[in-house]
């Protein structure tokens, strides 16, 4: 398996995995109906765990534009892969989604809150407050990349990486973060389902797709990626830093 296609195959994995809890936890009559933020947040974790181990061997499974900014910033990846494994990352998403919406399609067409059909494909904030939204999607992707940064090896990015410790991370930022926004932490995550929602039809209808909210879980992640690869590159070499 090629590094592309271990990155479409590992997103979409984690997509339909992710996105797929909170149809099985926010829809009408699914064996998970209300079962609550614990279940989704364990979902996420789990999905990144499997989408981990299923490609690492092949791409070193970032499965997250941010993921793969943040190794670049720390010198862990280099730059001329980051435009290839992105595009792999967004197509990957996009058919995540797709699967989601035609597993769930019964229940989406019994569900008649339009919002919560929107939240099996993309994030909304608890309180539509934009600046402290983007800080929300800063910190928990800053928290995601630094500590990947610190398990990660030089040459194979997280393919280094055991999964399970990467799913935990993931699990520890929805409980303690993920409140205020839903923790897209990831540019892919987000915006790829975001358009399938835009583009296929939905069973019993649907509302728009909140495009004026879309740009906060892209620009976000991004910001908080380079970010944690700053502050990580600050720490490994403290030589470099001015004395006063």
């Amino acid at each position: 398996m090629t590094p592309f296609f271990g990155e479409v195959i590992g997103t979409a994995f984690l997509i339909l995995l992710g996105d797929g809890v909170v149809a099985n936890v926010v829809l009408r009559d699914t064996k998970g109906n209300g079962s609550g933020w614990i279940v989704i947040a364990w979902g996420w974790g789990m999905a990144v765990f499997v989408g981990v181990f299923v490609v690492a061997a092949s791409s070193g499974a970032h499965l997250n534009p941010a993921v793969s900014i943040g190794l670049a910033v720390a010198g862990k990846f280099a730059w001329a892969k980051v435009p290839l494994y992105i595009l792999a990352q967004f197509i990957g998403a996009m058919l995540g989604a797709a699967l989601v919406w035609l597993l769930y399609r019964p229940h989406f067409a019994r569900t008649e809150d339009l919002d919560l059909k929107l939240a099996c494909f993309c994030t909304g904030p608890a309180v539509r407050d934009m600046p402290a939204n983007l800080f929300s999607e800063i910190l928990g992707t800053f928290v995601l990349v630094f500590a990947v940064l610190f398990l990660a090896a030089a040459v194979y990015g997280l393919g280094a990486l055991d999964a399970l410790p990467v799913g935990l991370l993931v699990l520890a930022i929805g409980l303690s973060l993920g409140g205020t926004t839903g923790y897209a932490i990831n540019p892919a995550r987000d915006l790829g389902p975001r358009l399938v929602h835009a583009l296929l039809p939905m069973p019993g209808g649907k509302r728009d797709s909140d495009w004026s909210y879309a740009w906060i879980p892209v620009v976000g992640p991004v910001l908080g990626a380079v970010l944690a690869g700053l502050v990580y590159l600050l720490l490994q070499n403290p030589s470099s830093v001015p004395v006063q």
